[in-house]
């Protein structure tokens, strides 16, 4: 697969949004858990989506059962305030953002009254901003698209009747594709696309106090990501002084977050339910981004330019409730306060992240004994968020200062089903 990476746009790789959830994370893995705005996650295991947010509840599930669903995702994104290098305003957007199919999956095997095993798909991480290529910040960025899928081989154990334990072995693949337009004023359009794989690891407990009460944890591990590439431009060949920067073999490295949750679930009665959810994600980890090349003046240290990044860990914070309808029908509602990975100083128009609320419902459906189908719809409000590239590190100096001011949303639509063979 051929790779084209640029000298500035891949030092925003991976690390930008579109309003979904800190940074660029995607939380919609399962769309019973998403109904309740994810409170209890991490201890609801009502189903084998739930394993994403801890695996130590697929003890819970009898024989072998398959839960299959998908997520669609309608961000909006709209830049006004506008105001590009010369002081020219009235450039406002309408919207960047665009909407975008998250399918997840589980699979999950009782061996015994001990044992489980399983196997997920989840797109955890991901993104697509589109600017017109002449828009007032295009040498910031034009195009951001970012996905990761991952697969998941897990397996739980019951310790005893109160608590299980589990983990996982998430298997990374990120493909990415970035370009700019008019770089440094003397570069032309440059774009990127790579991709790679890379393995991290996944832990999960759950301890059951009653038939009514349980707590769950869940840790999910940084993964370490290595993208390979070349240099491609069109000043290549129309000015002979770049054709060695920018005709080379280069590589960067990068970390997607770990992630913690802890979450309880309480039976009220035979019809209520309530949840909670805390977790933390870890983006500090990520301090810089280095590029590597072979052709540059200090071919002992070989790097390119350095991206500093001042990300801050994250909070998420949710509650909920399920309220048992009748036999066949619930209902589910909850909402939540996530908090923004970048501030001021380090937002740039890939990056338009702040602090956002959710409110969330959803429908659980029991067709028969074999059979349940959920859905679910969340609206996502976020603060405003302003970029200044004239205070923003990531410009480095090479690129025109910019400002605008972001409002951004979304709206979430989950699907799936749990078949229990």
């Amino acid at each position: 697969m051929k790779k084209i990476l640029t000298l500035t746009a891949l030092g925003t790789i991976l690390m930008a949004s579109d309003a979904m959830a800190a940074g660029f994370h995607l939380r919609e893995q399962s769309a019973a858990a998403q109904g309740n705005a994810f409170a209890g996650a991490t201890a609801g295991a009502e189903n084998g989506s739930y394993a994403y947010y801890n695996v130590a509840g697929l003890t819970r599930h009898k024989g072998t059962q398959v839960n299959a669903g998908v997520t669609y995702i309608a961000p909006r994104s709209e830049a006004t305030n506008v105001r590009d290098a010369a002081g020219n305003d009235g450039l406002d957007i309408d919207n960047i953002v665009h909407s975008a199919w998250s399918p997840n999956g589980t699979v999950s095997y009782q061996l015994d009254d001990k044992t489980t095993f399983g196997v997920s798909l989840n797109v955890p991480f991901g993104m697509i901003t589109k600017y017109d290529s002449r828009w007032a910040g295009s040498d910031h960025g034009v195009l951001s698209k970012v996905t990761a899928v991952t697969t998941t081989p897990m397996v739980a154990y019951k310790v005893n009747d109160k608590l299980s334990v589990g983990a996982g072995l998430p298997i990374q693949y990120v493909k990415a594709r970035l370009s700019n337009s008019a770089v440094m004023k003397t570069i032309g359009d440059v774009a990127l696309e790579g991709d790679t794989v890379d393995v991290g690891y996944q832990l999960g407990a759950m301890y059951e106090f009653n038939d009514k009460a349980r707590i769950g944890m869940g840790y999910r591990s940084e993964i370490h990501h290595k993208l390979k590439g070349e240099i491609e431009s069109d000043a290549a060949t129309q000015n002979p002084m770049f054709s060695g920067l920018l005709n080379q073999d280069i590589h960067a490295k990068l970390n997607t977050p770990a992630m913690f949750s802890v979450g309880g679930y309480y039976q009220l009665n035979d019809r209520w339910a309530v949840m909670a959810e805390y977790q933390r994600v870890f983006w500090s980890s990520f301090e810089s981004l280095d590029i590597y090349g072979k052709n540059v003046n200090q071919p002992s240290i070989g790097m390119i330019s350095s991206t500093k990044e001042n990300w801050r860990d994250t909070n998420f914070y949710a509650i909920g409730a399920s309220y048992q309808i009748d036999h066949q029908w619930k209902g589910r509602f909850g909402i939540a306060l996530d908090e923004g990975a970048a501030r001021l100083a380090e937002r740039t128009p890939r990056i338009p992240d702040s602090d956002r609320l959710w409110f969330s419902g959803g429908l659980s459906y029991e067709y028969n004994e074999n059979l349940t189908f959920d859905a679910a719809y969340t609206y996502i409000k976020a603060k405003d968020a302003t970029v200044d590239m004239a205070l923003t590190q990531n410009a480095g100096g090479t690129t025109n200062d910019f400002s605008a001011k972001y409002k951004n949303s979304v709206k979430l639509f989950g699907l799936s089903l749990n078949y229990k063979f």
